[in-house]
């Protein structure tokens, strides 16, 4: 039997679905120079796709629960960090996109260091990450986190083999004396296969929208598929422990990945619903003698449109 208010919460759903279809379909509209015969390729290599309401009506619904993590973060003080990796073109932008979306960005930021200067490669390692860890009422992702030392630097030979090797052992310490330190410490992996790789960088090379996702440094790892194979079998063999384990993410279809990434890491984060006044809409102030003063018109932004 179907309650009034759950009537009244699907009617909400449907209105909150059509006000931000738009909005979604831009995000969402990945193929926008492809030609004709690269979008028949990806289609054919992904039959099952999942279907679009089916992921909107999902990921709307998800994204209304990440609003509840980030109202349960502000009123108990906690600190959420989230690390994003993965090879490169595996989805983690989109996933934090999504993730991020609806959220405010006082709360949860992003967290995507350029390349080491001179400096922060003399210090400690993971010292140019510590200053972007969550303070209380935060939620930090890193879009690529200290495991940097762990992939890329190791396989394009940035570090040597004795600093990974000091990595791995300082790593998991690392790790435990953020999680004591009252950090939910969560770790996703992003996994596609190589032909989707392929393929994904084939779509890059041929969008000129794209373009610019594809660096020298994706084209290399091209190159060192099976070296970078390795070094995430060494990685998850040497930091995956109970404090802070890895999640690996099943990549190949984005609509998927984004939603099961973001129902997993709903069920890692002891949120609750928290106590809300109502908010009601003040009455204006109202001057009979007020009048609005008439602005030049070279202000104005010309209506093109």
């Amino acid at each position: 039997m179907t309650s009034d208010n759950d009537l009244d919460a699907f009617d909400w759903l449907d209105a909150e679905l059509q006000d931000t279809l738009d909005e979604d379909f831009e995000i969402e509209f990945a193929e926008p120079m492809l030609s004709m015969e690269l979008r028949k390729i990806y289609r054919s290599q992904h039959p099952e796709m999942l279907d679009r309401k089916v992921y909107f009506r999902n990921l709307l619904r998800l994204q209304a629960e990440l609003i509840k993590v980030q109202d349960w973060v502000q009123h108990t003080g906690a600190k959420v960090c989230i690390l994003f990796e993965g090879r490169d073109s595996a989805g983690k932008g989109g996933v934090i996109k999504r993730i991020t979306q609806r959220l405010n960005p006082r709360v949860a930021r992003v967290v995507a260091l350029p390349a080491p200067s001179r400096r922060e490669q003399s210090q400690w390692y993971f010292q140019r990450y510590v200053p972007h860890l969550p303070a209380a009422g935060e939620i930090v992702l890193f879009d690529r986190s200290w495991y940097n030392r762990a992939g890329v630097e190791r396989v394009m030979g940035f570090a040597s083999d004795d600093q990974v090797e000091q990595f791995f052992q300082d790593v998991p310490e690392f790790e435990r004396m953020l999680v004591r330190s009252g950090i939910i410490l969560l770790k996703y992996w992003f996994s596609i296969t190589d032909e989707e790789q392929q393929l994904r960088f084939m779509m890059r090379i041929h969008d000129p929208m794209k373009q610019w996702k594809l660096s020298p440094m994706d084209l290399e790892s091209r190159i060192r598929w099976e070296q970078y194979t390795k070094a995430k079998e060494d990685m998850f063999e040497r930091t995956n422990i109970p404090e802070a384990p890895w999640y690996i993410v099943e990549g190949n279809d984005k609509k998927r990945e984004r939603l099961n990434c973001i129902e997993h890491l709903l069920t890692k984060i002891p949120y609750e619903d928290v106590p809300s006044e109502r908010v009601s809409l003040p009455d204006r102030n109202y001057n009979p003698d007020y009048e609005r003063r008439v602005l030049p018109d070279d202000l104005y932004v010309p209506k093109i449109y």
